[in-house]
């Protein structure tokens, strides 16, 4: 195995030399530095991780944990994270919180005792997490969601702006009775987005009543029961706002269970874009995040905080857009689905059709 020494005897200069510039120290003659770096090229040398981290009390790993890896949103994101990590020199480590407080209390657990150099959260909603992190003076950055009780670096998107522009674009598309399936209530994206239709719908001068909301868990299988349920009520409503883009297909999949069609009686509009979104036959009316500049600017406030551990916490907020499609395309005259029990569930593959 390939040993300092060995870089330090093909460089002609010392170990430490060959150490100070390894480890990225500016003090290095640039012609002896490049000599070093060559040197190490040529043979293939390995810095020691395991050494290197308990000389810094650091890996140079970031843990980066999410809520939901099924989730397309998330992978985006996660691109945009590790493509300034890679720059910047760290590697990343992807763990799925899978939205179950518990898990992600056990990756917790594991940053810390692996010394990881920064942490990037997109919490379930428990603050204390955070806090253990901020405690141990791991850096951290919360994206996605807004952490309460808990200053710390947090990367978001207006959420109750694009929530509000996509119920107010189904009220302007003659849709009348119009439901919200949000997420959970300890989850601010959900509160922020139900706040956004609950707005939209006053300023068009109608009331936001509890019968046409529904909280799920941000998962297709609970985008599919909120819609089966809101179909069951005295009075269905003729449109849905859906809070997030696999709630999105579940609530499709059910009204194509039911035969309900989209957009005439039924309008749908739902939060997150979806890749294929464009695609199926009608396309979806979604809400877009910049999900990649979401990553990466997570990550640079990330690299920032570990080169300044003592600066102020900082929020950034980032634009959404509307991007209108079939599944919520004004037309005159449309008439609510009629009330009436659900059918057995059908696969996604053959209710939504290409």
């Amino acid at each position: 195995m390939t040993t300092i020494y060995d870089v330090a005897r093909r460089a002609g200069v010392s170990p430490a030399t060959v150490s100070r510039v390894l480890n990225g120290r500016a003090s290095v003659d640039p012609e002896m530095a490049a000599r070093v770096r060559q040197a190490a090229q040529d043979l293939d040398y390995r810095p020691n991780a395991v050494a290197r981290s308990l000389r810094r009390s650091r890996t140079s790993l970031w843990a980066v944990i999410i809520s939901d890896i099924g989730n397309p949103f998330f992978t985006s994101m996660v691109r945009g994270v590790e493509d300034v990590a890679q720059e910047a020199g760290f590697s990343v480590v992807l763990c799925n919180g899978d939205e179950d407080p518990e898990k992600e209390a056990r990756y917790v657990a594991a940053a810390l005792a692996e010394r990881m150099a920064g942490v990037i959260i997109s919490s379930s909603g428990r603050p204390a997490l955070i806090s253990r992190l901020v405690q141990a003076r791991i850096p951290v950055v919360a994206i996605d969601r807004q952490p309460r009780g808990v200053e710390v670096d947090t990367v978001l998107v207006d959420n109750t702006h694009g929530a509000e522009q996509a119920t107010a674009h189904l009220v302007g598309s003659g849709y009348r009775r119009i439901a919200c399936i949000t997420g959970p209530r300890r989850i601010s994206t959900a509160m922020q987005r139900l706040r956004g239709y609950q707005r939209a719908l006053k300023a068009s001068g109608r009331p936001a009543t509890e019968d046409l909301i529904r909280y799920a868990d941000f998962r297709e299988e609970g985008g599919y029961r909120a819609m089966a349920s809101l179909l069951e009520t005295a009075e269905p409503p003729d449109a849905v706002f859906a809070a997030n883009n696999l709630m999105t297909v579940g609530a499709v999949e059910c009204l194509v269970d039911n035969g309900i069609g989209v957009p005439d009686p039924f309008g749908i509009v739902g939060f997150d874009d979806i890749p294929w979104a464009h695609l199926v036959r009608p396309s979806l009316s979604t809400v877009a995040q910049p999900t990649y500049d979401l990553g990466r600017t997570a990550a640079t406030l990330l690299v920032e905080r570990i080169a300044d551990p003592a600066k102020a916490p900082s929020t950034v907020v980032l634009h959404t857009e509307l991007r209108v499609r079939e599944s919520s395309a004004p037309s005159a005259g449309r008439q609510g689905p009629a009330a009436g029990r659900t059918r057995s569930r059908g696969t996604a593959a053959g209710s939504l059709r290409s």
